[in-house]
């Protein structure tokens, strides 16, 4: 059935927690350049990828649905340093210098509000542009003011708010996150072992109508609380963790094994990385939130349960190392012991030279397009059909996620078809 979906009139404000960081001024200095035509938005399906619609013509999804367009973007956010957008592109070393000065004037406009912050949350970093806030509920207050202050300043119609700062230490759900009642009762009650700066936001952005979208693999919006209050604001929320380099090559090999009922015997998989995410995943306790995140794909890609002979003894082990002189240039290395025909053994060896920030800043511009189009088709709570772009995608406790990436497109686009009240065709496409 057609949705009726709002037309994407008037500007769209982007507010990034972490817009000081690689991925941030990655995404904003390409999205600026690709406005004045010196860059094409490579890697983002929703500027260029194409899909059929029932009268059998190719289109780009962009024509298809109406998302919003990137000359009504107002990019703004938060960072634990003071540093303009300019700087720190400047600083992050992922784009060279020819390709940021271009867009200099636009980049030096944007300056981070200070940020909702908790050092015992990441610890390797030392933030000092930062709110001081009694309680956790003094800190969404702080922050529903700034998401307020935004959109009245810059003439804004919506608002989207996008995590692409550091991943945080590792916590369970707990009671504490069990309703919205609980987290509130928590906030205010200033439980910091149990809520996180990282929750600050994404209950900031609910209650002010704007989807959140988590970046990171860290516990946040994924839990019954958040869904509770996303449901009750009419809001979309997506996550968690952008599939940009290592894991997206599990979910596209995997589901290559299990359709050719391929044996695994075991999946070693290592990085090296140098930027701030990097040294921020130096420390165990964060590490730990990512290993969690990375484990649980090919899993669920294999369904052991169901292929016991293939896949019920599958030895998976991650490793992240902190290797300043790479900077934002990861490379990674998968060893994978697969067995065939009467069990006899072989080897795929990957190394992807890849770079994290060039990979996942056109993600971080998907989720915020398509959040925002399902936000103006009524859609609300989580969004399933984001999980394409989704290290760890996001679903209650009722359903099992979806890794396979090729799935994940499926469904992608027989979601957009069901906006347009199309259905999807009978073949694969």
């Amino acid at each position: 059935m057609k949705k009726e979906i709002a037309k994407a009139e008037g500007k769209l404000g982007v507010l990034v927690v972490g817009v000081g960081g690689a991925v941030a001024t990655t995404m904003i200095t390409g999205v600026l350049s690709a406005r004045k035509g010196l860059a094409k938005p490579i890697g983002s399906i929703s500027q260029m990828a194409m899909m059929k619609t029932q009268d059998n013509k190719e289109k780009p999804i962009k024509d298809i649905v109406p998302l919003a367009g990137l000359n009504d973007i107002v990019f703004g956010g938060w960072d634990i340093f003071p540093e303009n957008a300019y700087e720190a592109a400047l600083y992050a070393e992922v784009l060279k210098e020819k390709d940021i000065n271009p867009v200099k004037d636009e980049l030096e406009a944007i300056s981070p509000m200070p940020a909702a912050f908790d050092h015992n949350w990441a610890k390797r970093l030392n933030g000092t542009h930062i709110k001081q806030a009694a309680t956790r509920w003094d800190m969404v207050e702080q922050l529903r003011e700034d998401i307020r202050r935004f959109k009245a300043e810059n003439g804004c119609a919506r608002i989207v708010v996008l995590w692409a700062a550091s991943t945080e230490i590792y916590v369970p759900e707990s009671e504490e996150h069990a309703s919205t009642a609980s987290l509130e009762a928590a906030m205010k009650a200033n439980d910091t072992a149990h809520v996180s700066p990282s929750m600050c936001y994404a209950y900031a952005a609910i209650a002010e109508g704007a989807p959140f979208i988590m970046g990171a693999p860290n516990l946040c919006v994924d839990i019954p609380a958040m869904w509770e209050f996303a449901q009750k604001m009419n809001v979309p929320i997506a996550g968690k963790d952008f599939k940009s380099g290592q894991t997206l090559m599990k979910t596209v090999l995997a589901p290559m094994f299990k359709t050719r009922m391929l044996g695994v015997s075991g999946w070693f998989s290592t990085n090296i990385l140098g930027n701030r995410d990097g040294e921020v995943l130096d420390d165990p306790d964060n590490f730990k939130t990512k290993e969690v995140s990375k484990l649980s794909v090919i899993h669920n890609i294999f369904e052991p349960e169901k292929y016991p002979d293939l896949y019920s003894d599958v030895y998976h082990k991650v490793r992240i190392n902190y290797y300043p002189p790479r900077k934002d240039n990861k490379e990674a290395w998968d060893n994978i012991d697969i067995f065939g025909w009467m069990g006899y053994p072989m080897q795929i060896k990957v190394n992807f030279l890849c770079r994290d920030s060039i990979l996942a800043a056109p993600i971080a511009l998907d989720l915020v397009l398509f959040s925002d189009l399902a936000l103006r088709a009524g859609m609300c709570g989580i969004q399933t059909w984001l999980s394409f772009f989704c290290k760890s995608p996001m679903h209650d406790h009722g359903h099992q996620p979806e890794h396979d990436l090729f799935q994940q497109w499926r469904i992608l686009k027989k979601t957009l078809r069901e906006m347009i009240g199309e259905e999807a065709p009978d073949y694969l496409d």
